[in-house]
């Protein structure tokens, strides 16, 4: 009698699950859950895309007096800022890295954008730019920099009202080394650098 029993429960537990599962299709307390799902596979909106470099390290002056075939530059921090990637507003459905994915894909980016847990601290940053293959004489300058990505989005799913958010996050950092006696590269950070620490009049100062 016992095991008849305990059938019967379980088959009452799953008949009561079976309409409670047809109650939420059907709009009851599941239907929040079933709107989240759907929203999964809407559509993004974008505007306000902006791509920008910034510096982020500075080396001391250098110069080589002589020619030498290896360097050293201790890149410092140039301010204090903390970089962090944010959303403003992620959708139902959708987490701050899903927006971020998009983003990415919108832009057709070679590596994924910076995600929702990572941050670029002064205080972890700084270190030395080396090398051992060349022949370097003269004045040069070196840096860091971080590549920006700021979006405004509007994001649609089904017949619920639009979403709404912004993205700050960046496609990834990078460092540079060049003579003060060479044109200056076609970027905002290493004409920055150039500036900075090249002497008045060098090629790589004066067209920066």
């Amino acid at each position: 009698m016992r095991g008849t029993a305990q059938r019967a429960w379980v088959a009452g537990l799953a008949t009561a699950a079976l309409a409670a599962g047809l109650t939420a299709c059907s709009g009851g307390s599941g239907e929040k859950d079933e709107r989240v799902k759907a929203c999964t596979d809407g559509t993004y909106a974008w505007s306000g895309v902006q791509r920008s470099e910034k510096l982020v390290e500075l080396a001391d002056p250098i110069s080589f007096e002589k020619a030498t075939s290896s360097y050293s530059a201790e890149l410092k921090p140039v301010d204090d800022t903390v970089h962090r990637v944010t959303v403003s507003t992620a959708p139902e459905g959708v987490d701050a890295a899903g927006v971020i994915k998009a983003l990415g894909r919108h832009l057709k980016v070679e590596e994924p954008l910076a995600g929702p847990s990572e941050t670029w601290t002064p205080e972890e940053q700084g270190h030395y730019y080396e090398a051992a293959a060349g022949d370097y004489k003269g004045d040069y300058y070196s840096w860091g920099s971080i590549r920006l990505v700021d979006a405004d989005f509007t994001y649609t799913c089904g017949s619920g009202d639009p979403v709404k958010g912004h993205v700050a996050t960046w496609e990834g950092t990078g460092t540079g080394f060049l003579p003060c006696a060479s044109d200056p590269l076609d970027s905002p950070a290493a004409r920055t650098a150039a500036l900075q620490t090249c002497p008045a009049g060098s090629p790589a100062a004066k067209d920066a």
